[in-house]
């Protein structure tokens, strides 16, 4: 059988330090795991309890299996960029096979897994016969499965099916499903690599593919089974992830190829081919999922939660690398016997043992300790990369350092799943109340619902949570917004006039509104015709490049409706001398470089909201919810159109 368990060199110390160090020096990885574990398990009184060591595991579920794949791969010397995506199109199919094609369900996840497949055998394609490097090919796969998966679900999140949604559930009402599945998946992979034939292929062509060929081994019609291969396990995490948010979300699993690399080279593996094991990716998966877990529990600021997982995962490779020349070696392909295995067995038995003796004495010394009568309040925003959600933040620090209310404020990164994650970690600690600011409105559901089974409020702040219970919604109307930013253009034009659409992130909930108010605003003036709409992702440099690229097909237009201010200034700085002139700009949400460009003239309007107000009552609600008083369920916080005769007096 090929693996890299790793033997020390001939002369190292003998004796209980010996084994000790060879200990540390052979298994990199789990020695990280349970240092970090038990510094974890120090720093935070909630992070060892049931709960929440489930929820690590769910968290892991995902990125374990996407990186079970992508070990087959990275074995081979090979790399697979595409894996999340692929994760996102083959849910995406399954959810629009058997809602809206009527497909039977059986059937379409038949389809979502042959679809994942197909996306493999693609890559391999690429890269076997047609020459391609690894990173071009699976790097072009990343861009069509996604596309793909914007074009099938129209860009807007689609029902998953109830009998398959069942595999984000828990079993007895305690034991997670995606775990099961994980478990599963991590046995097959360690039975591929170990007991079959093209698993010894795996390794003979990572680790000498020219050797391979001339043993006889028939590389290229290996590489296309290792790549379905990979495509197969991507297929699984999506359904799995789609299963946990009970919807497939077309931007599901972005960046998550980056995680499940991360996890097999953290694991032990080498990116140039020949070493790797299941074991090994398992504990790189749930070493990102246990910090990720615990930074959140810690309160650790969501900008520096970047920052330490980076770092964590640059000091676990290079400590794989020191050991490797401080003592062990790799042995060939097929060297290692039973015992090998044997007592490899008996290292996780130990460290095991140690783990549970030494979190055991930690979490004694929690027990004891007194926990601090300040309230606790969680708030997940859906991003703090645009300045509303920055503002939203700001109201609400504020507002919790004027209650004497200690606030964890996490960032979503406007991923639904990562949300989902943050919740559940929210849930398991003590927390007394949970704010929220959905990516989504429906994949926040399932998350929301188990902080109703733990007793604990939740507030929705910005957008509603579907299928849950919540408090209260302290929110802006955004349809009501679109349509007064549609009334504020067309008659600013006069009510005739050409005008693009700049539209928000495909798949969230604020975009759709936005867009569906305006459409709705819009049919009052019909002398108004709307000849392009393009995505920009709320984002002010793609509102540029946007809107620089539909100059050249429109040159002509009078008027853009901007879904965010940020879009707005990016598209006000493609129109250069014609914003504010010749070509009417509004956009929406009233942030501060929005209304500076109010008042200089660049754009015609902003649909404001307060988003400081907004997270300040979110804060001030939801601690009313944790205490029991009466809490309205819906809060409206106005909006208002801001030109430059009203914007000296308006405060957001």
């Amino acid at each position: 059988m090929a693996t890299d368990t790793l033997k020390s060199k001939p002369g190292a110390q003998g004796g209980a330090t010996g084994g000790l160090r060879r200990l540390l020096l052979d298994n990199g990885a789990l020695t990280a795991l349970i240092v970090l574990v038990i510094a974890m398990s120090a720093l935070s009184g909630d992070f060892l309890t049931a709960d929440n060591l489930l929820n690590v595991g769910v968290q892991a579920a995902v990125t374990a299996i996407l990186a079970f794949g992508v070990t087959f791969v990275i074995v081979s010397a090979g790399i697979d960029l595409s894996v999340g995506s692929v994760a996102a199109l083959s849910a995406t199919v399954l959810a629009w096979s058997a809602t809206q094609a009527g497909i039977p369900v059986v059937l379409a996840v038949v389809l979502a897994v042959a679809t994942g497949i197909a996306c493999g055998l693609v890559n391999g394609f690429l890269v076997s016969y047609g020459k391609l490097p690894p990173f071009i090919a699976t790097l072009a796969m990343l861009s069509v499965a996604r596309g793909l998966s914007l074009v099938i679900s129209q860009g807007s999140p689609i029902a998953f099916p109830d009998s398959v949604s069942h595999l984000g559930d828990t079993l007895g009402g305690w034991l997670p499903v995606p775990v099961l599945v994980m478990v599963v998946m991590g046995l097959l992979t360690a039975f591929v690599l170990g007991r079959t034939y093209i698993g010894r292929s795996m390794y003979a062509i990572g680790g000498n593919e020219e050797a391979a060929r001339l043993s006889g081994l028939r590389v290229k019609k290996q590489k296309l089974a290792i790549y379905a291969f990979s495509g197969l396990f991507a297929a699984a995490a999506g359904i799995v992830l789609a299963s946990r948010l009970a919807s497939a979300q077309p931007q599901a699993a972005q960046g998550y190829e980056l995680d499940a690399i991360a996890a097999v080279v953290i694991g032990g593996a080498s990116l140039a081919g020949g070493t790797g094991k299941a074991s090994g990716t398992l504990i790189g998966a749930l070493i990102l999922a246990v910090l990720r877990n615990g930074l959140n529990l810690l309160s650790v600021s969501a900008f520096w939660q970047q920052v330490v997982i980076g770092v964590v995962i640059a000091l676990a490779v290079l400590f794989d690398t020191l050991r490797r020349k401080a003592g062990a070696t790799t042995p060939a392909a097929g060297a290692s016997g039973g015992g090998n295995r044997g007592r490899q067995a008996l290292t996780y038995v130990i460290a095991a043992v140690v783990a549970v003796a030494v979190v055991g004495a930690t979490s004694l010394l929690h027990g004891g300790s007194s926990q601090a009568a300040k309230p606790k309040i969680g708030l997940s925003l859906s991003t703090l990369n645009n300045p509303f959600f920055v503002q939203i933040r700001d109201g609400a620090e504020e507002e919790a350092k004027k209650l004497g209310v200690d606030l964890t404020v996490t960032d979503a990164q406007n991923d639904a799943s990562q949300q989902a994650n943050q919740l559940q970690n929210f849930t398991s600690g003590s927390l007394d109340a949970v704010v929220v600011n959905p990516v989504d409105s429906d994949a926040a559901g399932p998350s929301v619902r188990g902080a109703n089974k733990a007793d604990i409020p939740v507030v929705a702040v910005d957008r509603g949570v579907n299928k849950a219970e919540t408090s209260a919604l302290v929110a802006s109307d955004n349809v009501e917004g679109g349509a007064l930013g549609a009334k504020a253009l067309a008659e600013k034009l006069g009510g005739k006039g050409t005008i693009v659409i700049l539209q928000g992130q495909a798949g969230t909930s604020a975009s759709r509104e936005r867009g569906a108010g305006f459409a709705a605003g819009l049919k009052d003036y019909p002398g108004i015709k709307v000849v392009a709409k393009q995505p920009a992702d709320f984002d002010r440099t793609k509102g540029l490049d946007v809107m620089t690229n539909l100059l050249q097909a429109h040159p002509d237009i009078n008027g853009v409706f901007a879904e965010n201010d940020e879009m707005a200034l990016g598209a006000s700085k493609a129109l250069g001398s014609k914003a504010g002139k010749s070509v009417q700009v509004v956009g929406f949400d009233g942030t501060p470089d929005g209304l500076k460009a109010v008042e200089a003239g660049t754009l015609y309007a902003s649909v404001a909201q307060q988003p400081s107000e907004l997270g300040r009552i979110a804060v001030r609600n939801a601690l009313r919810a944790a205490e029991d008083q009466k809490v309205e369920k819906m809060v409206k916080v106005p909006v208002k159109v801001v030109t430059k005769d009203n914007v000296a007096g308006f405060e957001g």
